[in-house]
């Protein structure tokens, strides 16, 4: 086989681990839009307990009484999203509520889907902890027995509601991202779905990462999963999720919660590879609280989605938190990536660094919105930002919007802001070297985004570099 037939096949199987369908199989699906009834048949169908109903039905409320976000400079167009023509939960054909915990018990179908993936693959080498999502579920949920035995818990968030009911109702949009946050936020309050629970104890360092892949299949669905983390006092752990989804003609909506809680000298990392198709609107919510001497880490490649707007925030809570965001988002024609940070910080000597690269090429925007908020008596905190952006050609767009808050004065606060064009010399120059236009523009590319893939596991690093080439290329989507 020559190596331009190898480089072809390379490039269709990376391609079709992610843009395939399945035919649509389900035991449940409610109908589409969003009701008091639609909210009350998903808690029934899933048993749950009359206390969460209750704050479903509140995060309903919010939902018809908040406005869409529509004045923001520059964000995405989202006259599109008509949650009256979602489908907003389909559970699987599994036989096992909460997932199987043998990866050759789920149906072929569903069990095709993420070999594909490489989710097997993953948990035998490099992984403590395992989920898979499929539509509105978990149907796989694994965990070591090591870290079991040391009192870790890795499950789903339905069977978390069930069998931890006092730290679910203690921690679950309550203190952190409550349904007021904003329209999106009061959505998925109304009808959330699977996601991950995660409990680490003091003290407890959780030595490899632990991972949740979620899978949308069907056409024209919502998927509103909630992650829950919680690290005790010098704890760690590192979470990894990853998301994809087949293209239709039909839009989907992706509008999950993240909440993380960081206490005394714990730390925790959330890293994510999102590829949604771009038929996909990537509505999410994201955010961690920091206590003293907590260090809170997120990375993110955001790829894929027809518009993303995702803005993971950091409220350091606690005197010495710690801060980082380091942020890959990739925009081609049609795509409007908006992304950012946000970083509050409320006590004395607290630190952030936030690190946005973004590529735009095909007349694809992408947009850096963040904020960086310094309260009074936050003495001794810094802040540094720094934005680069690449742009393939005079029809994309790349803006950079800070936001700056400072009410103390003995603190330090940075930012900084490149755009550039990839130059005609740098490609003439590595063309001089022996190689190609195309393999010169990968070479600058990854040595752009280096710094982000280097803080990524080793398999998912070569993912990212992966996905995006095919961007580059137009191979995706």
């Amino acid at each position: 086989m020559s190596s331009t037939e190898e480089e072809h096949l390379r490039k269709t199987d990376t391609s079709s681990r992610f843009d395939f369908k399945k035919e649509e199989k389900f035991a449940f699906r409610a109908g589409k839009g969003l009701t008091e009834d639609t909210v009350r048949v998903i808690s029934e169908d899933k048993g749950e307990p009359e206390w969460m109903l209750n704050r479903r039905l509140k995060s309903l409320k919010f939902w018809e009484a908040l406005p869409m976000p529509t004045d923001w400079p520059g964000q995405p167009d989202l006259s599109e999203v008509d949650v009256n023509e979602i489908i907003p939960y389909i559970r699987p054909d599994v036989e096992v509520r909460g997932g199987v915990k043998d990866w050759n018990d789920l149906p072929d179908e569903i069990k095709d889907t993420f070999d594909k993936l490489g989710i097997p693959e993953a948990e035998r080498t490099s992984l403590a902890g395992v989920g898979a999502q499929y539509e509105s579920e978990i149907v796989y949920q694994n965990m070591s027995t090591e870290w079991e035995e040391k009192g870790v818990i890795f499950m789903d968030m339905d069977r978390a509601v069930r069998e931890h009911p006092d730290i679910v109702q203690e921690y679950f949009m309550t203190k952190c991202v409550p349904p007021s946050d904003n329209k999106f936020a009061a959505l998925h309050g109304a009808i959330w779905s699977g996601g991950s629970f995660v409990y680490v104890p003091e003290d407890i360092q959780v030595q490899l990462p632990v991972q949740a892949y979620f899978r949308m299949n069907s056409a024209g669905m919502g998927q509103f999963e909630h992650t829950l983390i919680i690290a005790e006092a010098g704890s760690e752990v590192h979470y990894i999720e990853g998301c994809s989804a087949p293209r239709y003609s039909a839009f989907n909506l992706h509008s999950g919660c993240v909440e993380v809680f960081v206490k005394d000298r714990a730390h925790v990392q959330y890293s994510t590879v999102q590829n949604w198709s771009k038929n996909t609107y990537n509505l999410n919510t994201k955010r961690a609280i920091v206590e003293t001497e907590g260090c809170m880490e997120w990375i993110s490649g955001s790829m894929g989605s027809k518009a993303t707007m995702l803005y993971p925030c950091t409220i350091l809570k606690g005197r010495g938190a710690t801060d980082t965001h380091m942020t890959i988002a990739f925009a081609s024609s049609g795509q409007n990536i908006d992304t950012g940070a946000k970083v509050y910080h409320n006590a004395p000597d607290t630190k952030s660094s936030i690190e946005s690269k973004s590529i735009s090429k095909g007349g694809g925007r992408t947009n850096y919105r963040g904020l960086v908020h310094i309260a009074k008596g936050a003495v001794g905190s810094s802040s540094t930002v720094e934005c680069d952006a690449l742009m393939f050609d005079n029809d994309s767009t790349s803006d950079t919007m800070p936001h700056v808050e400072i009410h103390e004065n003995n603190v330090h606060v940075a930012h900084e802001a490149t755009v550039g064009k990839i130059g005609d010399e740098d490609i003439f120059y590595l063309q001089s070297r022996g190689l190609s236009e195309t393999d010169a523009k990968k070479m600058i590319v990854a040595g752009f985004i280096e710094p982000i893939t280097e803080s990524l596991p080793i398999e998912y690093a070569v993912e990212l570099n992966r996905l995006v080439e095919l961007e580059m290329e137009g191979s995706l989507g």
